[in-house]
């Protein structure tokens, strides 16, 4: 045989060897999922580890998970990327920006990858708990699929209660009990307070879900559910929260002045420097684990009624992810949000697992018997509403917080602050608004 001719068989057979591959020695499908961190703990830690297992369980498909911040700071990072021309193929979102994504044009509907599955709509989201419908469902398409969810709670220190001659077991159940409670609490040497009875987180997006809570406890609403222009800041059920938020400070001067972060206010808890607080459900976990000392969790207190409003964040897919990029995203989703998987990122950061199923595996029937506080924020759901969502949702809802810091440092009225907070907003909707309103015939 000639050189020439064993050239050319070696390299047919070269060739078929290539058109022989095996599917899987293709490359894997690469998708980013971006993902905050909006609360006290671990989360990243834990975000790394579930990634790992999912790539380890899904070797066509390669996830990498990207830490963008905030929940503000996740919308402002996701947005870049989408102008960019590289938007991630998922993104676990703040649920109350969803109705905004969608005005825009920034997220995807998910009813094909539904019903591609051999579900309806109705189906598919009939796994997670009723009270997350209202920020994952728009227009009746699914829009996002709930990952972590919470709700506000009380938490308190039954150390302190003891100490003041209270009952461990009958915390706080109304504004009245609250604020009697945290005056009992309360300890000052001469004009210095050495611990306060109360904390509140007030800052840019805890804040406004705070007095959200306490407007919808004091039998109000923020904003109007069905249409994304409206918001009711100047009321008198926001003008009664506010008030009492204010008065805390000024009047019966058991929480302290000003702005308070979030992580402010579970560190000054963890200290003892504050005896209750109002603070997530996704602290739960880090409070559990670095507490030096007994404390209970209870619903938020009410004056008119019990009532909170939804927190955390849903799995989007933005606009412009396509093809084998949308089914990954899709598969990704689908793997974090079944019940074993939301089971354990419940028991490892402390929100709530929004899948119901979750809660009828071992593992987590034996982790609530052994650590009812976990439970209580899925009793509260029965009281939950939706979380407020807007056009243009992260400016209206600044609008209202800076207001609320002028108010805890005194420099507004509560109601000063409403009229200034509804008159703002009220600018910031007016392109929607505009754009939604009935023309009517002039004559």
């Amino acid at each position: 045989m000639t050189t020439t001719r064993r050239s050319v068989l070696a390299g047919a057979a070269l060739a078929a060897s290539f058109a022989l591959q095996p599917a899987f020695a293709q490359a894997p499908t690469e998708i980013e999922l971006f993902f905050p961190v909006p609360v006290d703990g671990q989360l990243a830690r834990d975000m790394a580890t579930l990634i790992k297992e999912f790539n380890e369980k899904n070797p066509t498909i390669k996830a990498t998970p990207v830490y963008t911040g905030s929940y503000d700071e996740t919308l402002i990072k996701t947005r870049a990327a989408m102008k960019a021309g590289k938007p991630p193929a998922a993104v676990i979102m703040s649920a109350n920006f969803l109705l905004d994504l969608k005005i825009e044009g920034e997220i995807q509907s998910m009813d094909a990858l539904i019903k591609a599955d051999g579900k309806t709509n109705d189906q598919f989201m009939g796994q997670f708990f009723d009270a997350l419908h209202g920020n994952a469902v728009l227009d009746r398409q699914v829009y996002g699929v709930p990952f972590h969810n919470s709700t506000p709670l009380l938490y308190v220190n039954t150390d302190h209660l003891k100490e003041a001659g209270l009952d461990p077991d009958k915390l706080p159940a109304n504004w009245e009990e609250l604020v009697t409670t945290a005056k009992k609490l309360t300890k000052r040497d001469g004009d210095r307070v050495t611990r306060w009875g109360m904390m509140m987180p007030s800052n840019y997006d805890y804040g406004g879900w705070i007095l959200q809570a306490l407007t919808q406890s004091n039998g109000g609403e923020w904003f109007n559910v069905n249409y994304g222009g409206e918001v009711y800041y100047d009321t008198p059920s926001m003008l009664g929260a506010l008030t009492f938020w204010s008065d805390l400070v000024t009047k019966h001067k058991v929480h302290p002045a000003g702005v308070q972060a979030g992580g402010a206010v579970s560190g000054a808890f963890l200290a003892g420097q504050t005896s209750m607080m109002l603070l997530s459900t996704g602290s739960l976990t880090h409070i559990r684990n670095n507490a030096k000392f007994p404390y209970k969790v209870a619903f938020v207190p009410k004056n008119v009624r019990n009532a909170v409003p939804i927190g955390g964040a849903s799995l989007v897919i933005p606009t412009g992810v396509e093809g084998e990029r949308r089914k990954a995203a899709w598969t990704l989703i689908n793997w974090m949000t079944a019940p074993e998987k939301s089971a354990w990122w419940s028991r490892a950061t402390g929100y709530f697992a929004p899948n119901k199923a979750a809660y009828d595996t071992p593992e987590m029937k034996e982790f609530i018997a052994k650590n009812p506080d976990a439970g209580i924020a899925v009793k509260q759901l029965d009281v939950a509403k939706p979380w407020f969502a807007t056009y243009k949702t992260v400016p209206v809802r600044k609008a209202i917080e800076d207001e609320l810091a002028a108010v805890l440092s005194a420099k507004k009225t509560p109601k000063e602050a409403l009229v200034a907070a509804q008159k703002q907003a009220d600018e910031i909707m007016r392109p929607f608004v505009e754009q939604t309103a009935l023309k009517l015939p002039t004559n």
